[in-house]
């Protein structure tokens, strides 16, 4: 059974007789296990599914189930299985880490030790009598996802967890979540960062104005894009770039690396070409296709053949 599983999910707002569509038609299954990347820009409906997914917003029509219950009917039967960080965790500045937690565990009946071992799995526990006016961003999403983990949960659902973070910041969140995911828990996690979802995450749903454009596992969203062509590195790119023309192979330049509209079994042609006017490469490889060239190519509605 799918830990969640989405059928026409349609989420309306009306504004002055407009109606916006934040969620339009969506169909998601996402399976145990593992990191599920949440992919789309801001604005593409990932956190309005989120809220749907926790009970926090009601859906204008269709069906969602979570760990097997029914949202918006048996929801209540598994929340204690569910952990989540929906946008800013909310936290006491004034007070302690350890004492946010132990506020927060209070309410479902959570002990100490609980606590001592959440500060520790996310890296606080030296932090954790420090107040959290003192706490970095980063500190602060670590210390919410501390929260969420109070419970032991089965499932994760991050509602963008490393927005605002600094580059250091997004590499440790980025491990850790990959760790939580390798423990056999299943962490769903929304973002707009697509280099990121590529490092952090096992399968990956592209979202873009409220519809799933694609799913499936990383490799096989990056076998959707084209093939980005060739990369060269050479003494006189302006050069090469002419002398690529001339031969009928369209290339451009940024700094001492030229980009070629070739494919990598064309390789040695370029090769060829460029030595035939005196250039000779440093380097040449394939551009390979990253989350973000899919998904500007199947959001702008070209096919993988590029009609």
């Amino acid at each position: 059974m799918p830990v969640i599983e989405i059928e026409g999910l349609t989420k309306q707002y009306r504004r002055r007789r407009a109606v916006t569509h934040a969620v339009a038609g969506l169909n998601l299954s996402v399976p145990d296990g593992g990191v599920y990347g949440f992919l789309g820009p801001n604005g593409s409906g990932k956190t309005t599914t989120i809220r749907c997914l926790l009970g926090l917003a009601r859906p204008t029509s269709g069906r969602i189930s979570v760990l097997g219950a029914e949202v918006g009917r048996d929801l209540s039967t598994v929340i204690s299985r569910i952990g989540s960080i929906v946008e800013t965790p909310a936290l006491f500045p004034a007070f302690s880490g350890r004492r946010n937690l132990e506020l927060l565990g209070a309410i479902d009946g959570i002990g100490p030790r609980a606590v001592a071992a959440a500060l520790e799995r996310v890296g606080l526990e030296s932090r954790g009598e420090d107040r959290v006016r003192t706490y970095s961003l980063g500190m602060r999403q670590r210390l919410g996802l501390a929260a969420a983990l109070l419970k032991d949960p089965e499932l994760l659902i991050l509602d963008e967890p490393v927005n605002g973070l600094d580059p250091g910041g997004i590499r440790e969140f980025r491990e850790l979540i990959r760790s939580l995911g390798a423990e056999g828990r299943t962490v769903f996690v929304s973002s707009h960062l697509l280099s990121e979802v590529q490092l952090m995450c096992d399968r990956v749903a592209i979202l873009a104005r409220g519809a799933l454009i694609t799913e499936g596992s990383v490799a096989e969203v990056l076998a959707l894009g084209h093939t980005a062509g060739l990369v060269v590195r050479v003494s006189k790119p302006d050069r090469a770039v002419e002398i690529l023309a001339q031969a009928g192979i369209a290339a451009s330049h940024d700094g001492e690396i030229v980009r070629v509209q070739l494919g990598a079994d064309e390789a040695a042609r370029v090769t060829e070409v460029l030595a035939s006017g005196g250039l000779f490469l440093s380097e040449l490889r394939a551009d390979e296709v990253d989350l973000e060239t899919v998904f500007v190519e199947l959001t702008e509605g070209r096919t993988v053949e590029g009609s």
